[in-house]
């Protein structure tokens, strides 16, 4: 996963296609060692209505385990192979393809093969490698009768150069010849698409003070219209890939077709990663998987629906890195769901579909305008932080952070409810209001988030400044 600000972009996905909508698939990414039997996970895909799924290599038991499932699946050829696959007599490709691919399908329903993964921030250099890779699996393919699978390689948004406004989008300079070209090139001549790993939540957590929570959510109520072109965004998540689209246009690769092949939202973080809860999680793939699956394409290719896995199925506790990284999942490694959200049509449009978590607070959906807050935010402690940070973050905000919290005293007029997460939500607004809502006020060690909506916590108000 690459990093990128405002001026980049990134993204995911989970699978269940629908009339006049898009798809949602899902990452099954296994970096841990307490996740399920992949039978297992099988049954868990079928029982969820997933029916697209990608993985981050060709493991032998996933891919037994997925034969005769109806699932359809993207297999991976990892960074590390690519010098060998791209050698010239082709014999590592073939021997690869013979064994990580020819002899599961068409039992296992292999539509995909991404080669490689974000391959331009690989810090082993391995660019060069990447289209002669690409070509000798393709013909790889060719030779076994199964060219229908299709050929391509995940790029992260920091291949643009520029993406704001959208319609400025370009790729950096030094990528366009020797690489972007040739790739969009093959693609092109194989009728296959562009995979694009698109996160919104790094733009908004490196730049909150300059992107509205809501805006990187699917709530804004304003729309932002891009100068260039006079078309407006209502989210972030579109601007992002229509900032890709008018950088294969300024390259003359308009009609190649994109699949996000990954993006999501952590629901814990570190401190300084600035929106990551459980609560934003929710709202985000939920409003996400609604976009998808009920709407058309973005402002500038309207007529092409969205195709987006999401990442990922469980948290995986062995991934290096910020905290953020153990924790994309869906599902724990015990299947019980991370939060809850719908994921195909039929949840969709089953009765309460539009609450995107379990928390006291009301997660705004898509479209949905605060109705007497606009402009103003609210902090509040999440229902899923540990009951110890919860309290650890009350007893600083009362304390040395300087909040007001005599109106959560015995007696006062916000006492009641009496819980802690009642209480540490109104001594976290207090402290965030007193910081005039900067940046990073709202987070206590990952146990609060921010709200456009007034917090509702019986009788109480909470304030908006002091």
């Amino acid at each position: 996963m690459a990093i990128l600000f405002f001026a980049f972009l990134f993204l995911l996905s989970f699978s269940t296609p629908s009339e006049g909508g898009g798809s949602i698939g899902v990452n099954y990414g296994r970096i841990a060692d307490n996740l399920p039997q992949p039978a297992q996970v099988v049954e868990l895909l079928k029982a969820q209505g997933i029916k697209k799924v990608k993985l981050f290599d060709a493991d032998s038991t996933v891919l037994t385990a997925l034969a005769n499932s109806d699932i359809t699946v993207v297999v991976a050829l990892p960074n590390e192979l690519l010098s060998s696959a791209a050698a010239a007599d082709g014999s590592f490709s073939e021997k690869w393809v013979q064994t990580n691919i020819a002899q599961y399908y068409p039992a296992t329903q292999i539509e995909a093969i991404a080669v490689g993964n974000e391959v331009f921030v690989d810090p082993n250099n391995t660019t060069d490698f990447l289209v002669p890779a690409m070509k000798n699996v393709y013909n790889s393919l060719v030779k076994h009768n199964i060219s229908s699978i299709k050929v391509s390689s995940p790029v992260a948004l920091s291949s643009l150069n520029n993406s704001y406004p959208p319609s400025a989008g370009v790729f950096k300079p030094e990528l366009i010849e020797p690489v972007m070209k040739p790739l969009l090139e093959f693609l092109r001549k194989t009728s296959s698409f562009l995979m694009v790993n698109a996160y919104p939540f790094f733009a908004y957590s490196a730049n909150s003070g300059d992107i509205s929570l809501d805006y990187a959510l699917f709530r804004a109520a304003n729309a932002n219209v891009d100068p260039g072109t006079g078309l407006s965004y209502s989210n972030l998540f579109e601007a992002q890939l229509d900032a890709v689209f008018a950088a294969m246009k300024n390259i003359q690769y308009d009609d190649v077709p994109v699949v996000v092949s990954e993006t999501g939202w952590p629901s814990k973080g570190d401190e300084n990663e600035i929106g990551a809860s459980a609560e934003n999680a929710a709202a985000y793939n939920g409003n996400l998987v609604k976009r998808v699956l009920t709407g058309a394409g973005t402002p500038l290719r309207p007529n092409q629906s969205l195709n987006v896995y999401l990442f990922a199925l469980f948290n995986e506790n062995q991934k290096t890195g910020p905290t953020s990284e153990k924790n994309y999942g869906l599902f724990y490694p015990s299947k019980e769901k991370v939060y809850n959200i719908p994921l195909t049509m039929a949840a969709l449009n089953a009765p309460g579909s539009t609450s995107v978590n379990g928390s006291k607070v009301q997660v705004t959906s898509v479209g949905e305008a605060p109705s007497a807050a606009v402009g103003q935010t609210w902090c509040v402690a999440s229902s899923e932080a540990e009951e110890e940070k919860l309290q650890a973050g009350l007893d600083y905000a009362c304390g040395e952070g300087g909040a007001d919290c005599r109106p959560i005293q015995e007696s006062a007029t916000c006492y009641n409810p009496n819980t802690l997460v009642a209480h540490a939500s109104y001594a976290f607004n207090s402290y965030y209001q007193k910081k005039a809502r900067g940046p990073g006020t709202c987070n206590f060690g990952g146990a609060a988030y921010v709200v456009t909506q007034p917090p509702r916590f019986g009788n109480c108000e909470f304030p908006t400044g002091y």
